[in-house]
């Protein structure tokens, strides 16, 4: 038999932790809630108030109709699909049934791009477009960290073409693709790889710039303890200069990829890549009573992708770095 005199203190000491752990979480749930709410219904009051040429802005309700009818069009287009390979199975097999020796060929489906296969496309371009900007941006941004002279050489560059927008710079990549990317059977198509090398351009910058930072920036005491050690070069980056500019090289990878996500939309538009871009100017020139309202679904889709993106970045970064205080902000 458990002892009351004993037992009290301790229902109480758990019923304490538990009150103090609903009042810490309490802000944290309630404020963001209140405030999207808040957002909401001064979205709905003033989508009323606009009128367009293709009718009211649309509001909350009518964004949330239109992403219902974006789901079912996804799900209809994909019964087509599963559809249209079950026929050409059969016709295979009965082609194969007259003839085994016979050559069968299965052709992919090419129905309507969905909403949702845009979005899967916009993914895969920009971290195409990011990963190359990436893998040149931390090398370059480690030599000039390193090197004094050689960050002198490259600074005027860096501050000329980083405020260059993706509208300047993709007529000049669509001409450099055309002219350079000229395989009858490419295995990527040139709208991508356009898209694609914009992004990397546009986001490429942000890391350069932090990995310089952080590298010209590496404590006096962790360059004592390389020279004690006689590390190589290579060993002086891999062990050294590399895990102490891990924060900074993350804080940079995290502004690259908000800016080539932002980037992308622009560019998906104008060189007619598919993705959300694409989706976005398509509807635009649909001009049906549909299409603002399938806009601010892409809008808001756009937004929370963003957002996502930022949060796995933030969570990359508390794993790879030694940096305890880097913390979800």
């Amino acid at each position: 038999m458990s002892n009351p005199a004993v037992a009290q203190p301790i229902r109480e000491t758990l019923k304490s932790a538990r009150s103090l752990a609903f009042k810490r979480w309490l802000p944290n749930l309630l404020m963001p809630a209140i405030g999207v709410l808040a957002f909401l219904l001064f979205w709905q009051i003033v989508a009323g108030s606009i009128d367009t040429s293709l009718g009211k802005f649309p509001g909350p309700t009518q964004a949330a109709s239109q992403f219902g009818a974006l789901v079912g069009e996804h799900l209809r287009e994909q019964k087509k699909a599963e559809a249209f390979y079950l026929r050409q199975k059969a016709r295979n097999a009965a082609t194969l049934a007259k003839n085994p020796d016979a050559e069968v060929k299965i052709r992919p489906y090419t129905g309507k791009p969905t909403f949702f296969k845009q979005i899967f496309t916009s993914l895969y371009t920009v971290l195409t477009g990011f990963v190359l900007a990436s893998l040149l941006a931390i090398p370059l941004g480690i030599v000039c960290g390193l090197s004094k002279p050689i960050y002198n050489a490259v600074n005027p560059l860096i501050q000329v073409f980083k405020p260059v927008s993706p509208l300047a710079w993709l007529p000049l990549v669509t001409m450099v693709v055309s002219a350079l990317y000229t395989s009858s059977d490419p295995l990527m198509a040139k709208s991508f790889v356009t898209s694609a090398i914009t992004v990397a351009l546009c986001c490429l910058w942000p890391t350069v710039i932090n990995t310089t930072v952080g590298v010209a920036n590496l404590d006096q005491d962790l360059r004592n303890v390389s020279r004690v050690l006689s590390l190589s070069p290579l060993s002086h980056v891999r062990r050294i200069v590399l895990p102490a500019a891990v924060p900074m090289i993350f804080t940079g990878l995290r502004l690259s990829l908000a800016t080539g996500w932002m980037v992308l939309i622009a560019a998906e538009m104008l060189a007619q890549n598919p993705g959300l871009g694409k989706f976005i100017w398509d509807e635009f020139q649909n001009g049906s009573s549909n299409s603002l309202g399938r806009i601010m679904v892409a809008v808001i889709v756009i937004g929370l992708i963003g957002f996502v993106l930022d949060r796995l970045m933030l969570l990359l970064q508390r794993r790879a770095s030694w940096d305890k205080n880097a913390d979800l902000r």
